[in-house]
């Protein structure tokens, strides 16, 4: 892990073209902006891992939904 110091109205690059700047300091807490072409999905981590929960468990009942059609045809 990469740990950088910035102060208020500083900035870091990721690649080209992701700016995050720091755009607040309010007791334990910071205002982050953000700027990244539209393209670029971003989400707190904890919407990014319920998305990736909700995507796996659309996954696996497809799964189980074309192993069940694929034993009833089977079957027939």
């Amino acid at each position: 892990m990469l740990v950088l110091t910035r102060k208020l109205n500083e900035s870091i690059m990721i690649g080209n073209d992701i700016e995050i700047t720091v755009l607040a300091v309010e007791g334990e807490q910071i205002k982050l902006g953000i700027n990244a072409p539209k393209h670029v999905d971003i989400h707190r981590k904890e919407v990014y891992l319920s998305i990736q929960q909700e995507n796996n468990q659309a996954l696996n009942t497809e799964v189980n939904t074309l192993t069940n059609l694929s034993e009833f045809f089977r079957k027939k």
